[in-house]
């Protein structure tokens, strides 16, 4: 039987993986197919703030039922730095980074995020949480 924090790390890292994927796939497609509407919906920074609304909930559950069944509180840390990063860079990182430091500051902290949850994941498995 799946846990619910392994649930969450699972729904957590895909939509990490999603913002990844936003950032570093929808320059690529305004390049390529400009007239597509739906790709300047998905470009708008509101798309960003949406994905972070949903990984920060989803992460802190994750984390706090792993966390306390297998104490490497290490890895909320962790992922606590992404999801700082990723909200600073949603809320205010178009106007004081600029789009190639905005990018490069969302991958980061999409791959930390990620990163805990596959670290929270593992330690959760070796420890047969159930939760």
């Amino acid at each position: 039987m799946t846990s619910t924090s392994a649930k969450f790390d699972k729904a957590a890292i895909g939509i990490s993986a999603l913002c990844v994927a936003h950032c570093l796939l929808i320059p690529v497609g305004f390049a390529l197919l400009p007239s597509m509407a739906l790709l300047a919906m998905l470009g708008d920074e509101l798309f960003h703030l949406l994905l972070v609304a949903l990984v920060l909930p989803t992460s802190i559950v994750a984390l706090t039922l792993g966390c306390q069944r297998h104490k490497n509180w290490q890895v909320f840390g962790l992922a606590a730095a992404g999801l700082l990063i990723l909200c600073f860079t949603a809320v205010f990182g178009h106007d004081y980074l600029g789009e190639v430091l905005e990018k490069i500051s969302t991958v980061m902290g999409a791959s930390l995020v990620a990163a805990s949850h596959v670290q929270n994941f593992r330690l959760c498995q070796h420890q047969t949480c159930e939760g």
